[in-house]
């Protein structure tokens, strides 16, 4: 797939076909998040990857709006250090913003699916996981295959008005 129609194609993907994705999809995906850009190349994040059934209904009670989890193919976890000041946290949740994106996009590419979801539980999600007492889990990133209908490029998005959106010099 093109990189445009890979960008037109992306969209929040919440229920899965029952089909698991193969392993060198995985690590294509993980990879692309591997590479992303970070402030200073520092790359603050480490990626733990589920794909037990169990555990991903586990790692599914971490917050409210992650049901999806469970029913993904994988889910992969970003997990940070503890940011020590406001400025480390400004830069460490854009790298991350920039790491999803590109697992995003890398999937849609192989017609995987994904959606996010926030942690509001560290410490069942440290319990599920297993990452050490000075990280935090992040996000969450859902992959699978669609249920409902396969990606493509979305002609109508329902997004703001381009117009709205851009401003070219100033507002």
């Amino acid at each position: 797939m093109e990189t445009w129609d890979a960008i037109r194609a992306r969209r929040n993907v919440r229920r899965y076909a029952d089909r698991a994705i193969p392993p060198e999809h995985l690590d294509r995906i993980l990879e692309a998040g591997r590479r992303a850009p970070s402030a200073r190349n520092r790359q603050p994040w480490d990626f733990v990857v589920v794909t037990d059934r169990a555990q991903l209904a586990d790692l599914a009670k971490v917050w409210q709006g992650a049901g999806h989890v469970a029913e993904s193919a994988a889910t992969v976890a970003l997990v940070i250090p503890e940011p020590e000041n406001e400025g480390e946290r400004r830069h460490t949740y854009f790298d991350l913003g920039q790491a999803a994106m590109a697992m995003m996009l890398a999937a849609v590419d192989l017609g995987i699916g994904s959606g996010h979801s926030a942690v509001g539980d560290q410490e069942m999600a440290r319990r599920v996981l297993g990452f050490p007492e000075d990280r935090l889990c992040a996000y969450l990133l859902a992959f699978g295959y669609p249920a409902d209908r396969p990606l493509r490029p979305i002609e109508r998005p329902d997004r703001r008005d381009f117009d709205d959106v851009v401003h070219r010099g100033r507002w």
